[in-house]
């Protein structure tokens, strides 16, 4: 008798193995459209547009 093994599903965007810390990026920006986030000294803006989308700018 074979078994054959089942591949795994591909994990959602959202999955705990994929990300150890999950952010809301509406909680992030306090609200409104714009957040302030550094790493090694150096600023980047996080943004929500209209449409919904996430841009992240040095």
């Amino acid at each position: 008798m074979t078994f054959l093994a089942r591949p795994e599903p591909e994990p959602g965007p959202l999955l705990p193995r994929q990300a150890e810390h999950v952010h809301d990026a509406r909680v992030l920006t306090g609200g409104g459209s714009t957040a302030l986030i550094v790493l090694d000294g150096q600023i980047y803006t996080l943004r929500i547009t209209r449409a919904g989308k996430l841009i992240l700018t040095k």
